[in-house]
């Protein structure tokens, strides 16, 4: 099953680490529009414990809550766009972006899909399962991860990378079913509404590399905060 697109692992400059904290920031803000209280608010406790793990301070952090919540004079409406289309070889994309400059993104967007094809709304979501995706540490290791799916009310499970599981949900129960599974002494490392490629293409050698390019180049630019796409894995 397909997942959300990460770039591979490399050492991260300080370019890079900005970018990440700017996509931090916006998710943070825009929780924080349904209060600053993290315990009334999931998303915004999400975002906050992943902004905590990428290191970002705590002045940067209650900053963007305060931000988003409209508590400083400062105001800054971000607001998500989903563009959809084909990178190279017509592998499907979903591009989620945070804006407050429609216009602006819309623009940078069409420069990014010059080397694939921007599609309307609708013309590969179709193609993509919506649903929400936790990834999450077992108590120990004869723990039944298909046990644990079903107490929690996941409807799928999944082996996921450095021994973690990850747990398919519904939309709206990707909260209750974190929480369910923090219970029973999980540990997740996150938790997401997600688009799951039905159909993903297979790729290897040049066209893959050239597909994984056009991908890091999409995610270089800073309105750009998820990307999903219908690549199946190497191998």
């Amino acid at each position: 099953m397909g997942a959300q697109w990460k770039q591979k692992g490399r050492e991260q400059s300080a370019a890079q680490k900005g970018r990440i904290f700017t996509k931090l920031a916006k998710e943070i803000m825009i929780a924080a529009k349904a209060g600053a209280d993290p315990g009334m608010n999931p998303r915004l406790r999400l975002a906050i414990e992943q902004a905590k793990k990428a290191s970002m301070t705590k002045e940067t952090l209650e900053r963007a809550i305060k931000k988003g919540a409209g508590l400083l004079d400062e105001q800054v409406q971000y607001e998500l766009v989903t563009y959809e289309g084909f990178a190279p070889h017509r592998v499907p994309v979903i591009v989620e972006c945070l804006t407050d400059n429609k216009n602006r993104t819309a623009s940078n967007v069409r420069v990014l899909f010059r080397k694939g094809q921007l599609g309307t709304s609708g013309s590969v979501s179709w193609d993509f399962l919506h649903a929400g995706a936790i990834e999450a540490a077992p108590p120990s290791a004869d723990v039944d991860p298909e046990e644990a799916a079903i107490e929690a009310g996941a409807q799928e499970v999944e082996a996921a990378d450095d021994g973690q599981t990850r747990f398919i949900t519904g939309p709206t129960d990707l909260d209750a079913v974190a929480r369910a599974l923090a219970a029973a002494g999980w540990t997740v490392s996150t938790q997401a509404l997600v688009y799951i490629a039905k159909n993903p293409v297979s790729l290897e050698a040049d066209a893959r590399t050239e597909v994984e390019a056009f991908l890091e180049a999409v995610d270089a630019d800073d309105d750009v905060q998820n990307i999903f796409v219908g690549l199946a894995p190497e191998g």
